[in-house]
C-alpha cells in the first residue's frame, strides 16, 4: 500500500503524578496512514497502490485519516491525557497530529521522508518491536493491518483507528473515539485487568473487488486489547436464508414508487431488490434507480449529493453481518451530508433474522465520519427481516 505514516507506541514507565490514582505512564504513539479511506468517497475499492492513489486524489478523494486520528487522540487526551507520553515521526506522519491533540511529542530516531511507502511503516514497526512497546496504534484500513502483522506477528498487541474502505478484520475499535477510550481504558490499568484477544487481519483483493468479484483472505491473528462494546467482530459470511430474503427484496421492488429516487448500497441483499426489478446494478457499488430505470452505477460521492438535492429520495441498505454496521464499512460514497439530505426517515434496512442474531446484541452502528449525523441516526429503527415481518433495532455510533 503506498501510504504516508505515523507511528504511536505504548510501553510502561515508572508511576508518575497522573489524573488517574496509581496509573502507570505510557509512552504512546500511532501509525497513521493519511490516505486510508480516499477510495471510499470516489466509489474506489480502496487505494492499494501508487495508480489508484493518484486516481483517487485526481477524482477529488479528500484523506479522511488525519482528522479521524486526531478524534481517537483527542478522546484519548480528553480521558487520560496525563498518564501518556507519545513518540511520533516529525510532521504529517504523527508528530503534528499529536501536537495538535495536546500531547507532548518525543520524536522517533529517524527521520521520515516526505511520503512513505508500505516497506517505511513495517520498517518502523520493527524498531518498535525492538524498543519493547507495550502497544501499537495505528490508523487505516485492513491493508494497514496486514503491513503492520506481517512485522509484530501476535509479539505486540495493536489497535486500529478504522479509516479505511475496507474494514473486514477484528483489529479496529467501532469509531475513532472508541479507540481512544481503549487506549484510555488500558492506560487506567496498571494491574492488568483489561482482556487481550486474537483477532482476525482479513483483506481483500482490490483488483478483484473492482471488477464485483469479493477475494477475502485471512492474513493471521493479532493480539489487542478487547472491550466487547469497542472493537468490531470480524465481518461474517452471508448466510443461506435464500427463500425469506428473496421474498423480503421481492416485496420491496413491488412497493418501490413508481416515480421514486432510490438508492441503494452495496451488498447482495441489495442486489436481489434490483434483480425483481428487472435491473443490473454493481455488487459492491452504490446504484440509484429513478422511475424503475437504472440512472446510475456505481455512484461516488458527488453524484449521490447532485441527484438527492434535486429528488426527494429514499435509501434500500443491508447490514454488515457479524458488525451491525449500516454507515462507514464500505458505503462511504453514502457520505454523511447525503444521508442527512435524504432523512433517517427515508432508510430502508433490510437484513436476515439469522444475520441480526449472529450479531450477539441488539445494536447497529454508524460511523458516518460526522458526529451530528451519528446522532441524527441514533435510536431505534426498524429492519425489515422477512415479507411482513420487521424488528426495532438501536442504532449507537
Amino acid at each position: 500500500m503506498f501510504a504516508e505514516s505515523a507511528i504511536i507506541t505504548l510501553r510502561s514507565s515508572p508511576p508518575q503524578s497522573s489524573g488517574l490514582e496509581g496509573a502507570a505512564l505510557l509512552e504512546i504513539g500511532l501509525i497513521v496512514n493519511p490516505v486510508a479511506g480516499m477510495g471510499g468517497s470516489v466509489a474506489f475499492r480502496g487505494t492499494d497502490g501508487e495508480a489508484i492513489l493518484a486516481r483517487a486524489r485526481a477524482s477529488g478523494a479528500e484523506p479522511l485519516s488525519p482528522q479521524r486520528a486526531l478524534r481517537a487522540l483527542e478522546r484519548l487526551a480528553a480521558r487520560a491525557g496525563r498518564v501518556l507520553k507519545i513518540h511520533a515521526p516529525a510532521g504529517a506522519m504523527g508528530a503534528d497530529i499529536a501536537r495538535q491533540a495536546g500531547f507532548p511529542v518525543a520524536p522517533l530516531d529517524a527521520a521520515p521522508p516526505a511520503l512513505t511507502s508500505a516497506a517505511d511503516s513495517r520498517n518502523t514497526a520493527a524498531e518498535l518491536v525492538g524498543r519493547n512497546v507495550a502497544l501499537i496504534l495505528f490508523a487505516g484500513g485492513d491493508g494497514t493491518a496486514r503491513d503492520i502483522l506481517g512485522v509484530v506477528g501476535e509479539r505486540v498487541p495493536v489497535l486500529g483507528i478504522p479509516t479505511g474502505v475496507k474494514m473486514q478484520s477484528a483489529v479496529f475499535a467501532v469509531s475513532p473515539e472508541a479507540a481512544g477510550e481503549v487506549v484510555a481504558l488500558l492506560a487506567g490499568d496498571p494491574g492488568g485487568r483489561i482482556a487481550f484477544r486474537a483477532a482476525e487481519v482479513m483483506d481483500i483483493d482490490e483488483a478483484a473487488l473492482r471488477e464485483g468479484r469479493v477475494s477475502a483472505r485471512l492474513y493471521g491473528y493479532a493480539r489487542i486489547p478487547f472491550e466487547r462494546s469497542l472493537v468490531q467482530n470480524p465481518k461474517a459470511a452471508e448466510s443461506s436464508e435464500d427463500a425469506v430474503i428473496d421474498a423480503l427484496c421481492r416485496e420491496v421492488a413491488q412497493e418501490m414508487a413508481p416515480a421514486g429516487l432510490y438508492i441503494l448500497g452495496p451488498g447482495t441483499t441489495t442486489a436481489r431488490v434490483l434483480h425483481h426489478l428487472g435491473l443490473e446494478g454493481t455488487l459492491l457499488g452504490v446504484d440509484a434507480v429513478l422511475d424503475g430505470a437504472m440512472i446510475g452505477r456505481d455512484l461516488a460521492s458527488r453524484a449521490l449529493k447532485e441527484l438527492v438535492a434535486g429528488w426527494p429520495a429514499r435509501l434500500i441498505l443491508g447490514i454488515v453481518g457479524g458488525q451491525g454496521f449500516i454507515f462507514g464499512r464500505g458505503n462511504q460514497q453514502i457520505a454523511a451530508p447525503i444521508i442527512r439530505a435524504i432523512g433517517r426517515d427515508n432508510i430502508i434496512l433490510l437484513a436476515s433474522q439469522r444475520k441480526i442474531l449472529g450479531l450477539g446484541e441488539n445494536l447497529l452502528r454508524a460511523d458516518t465520519g460526522d458526529p451530528a449525523v451519528d446522532a441524527m441516526l441514533a435510536g431505534y429503527i426498524r429492519v425489515r427481516t422477512a415479507p411482513g415481518r420487521s424488528t426495532l433495532m438501536r442504532v449507537t455510533s
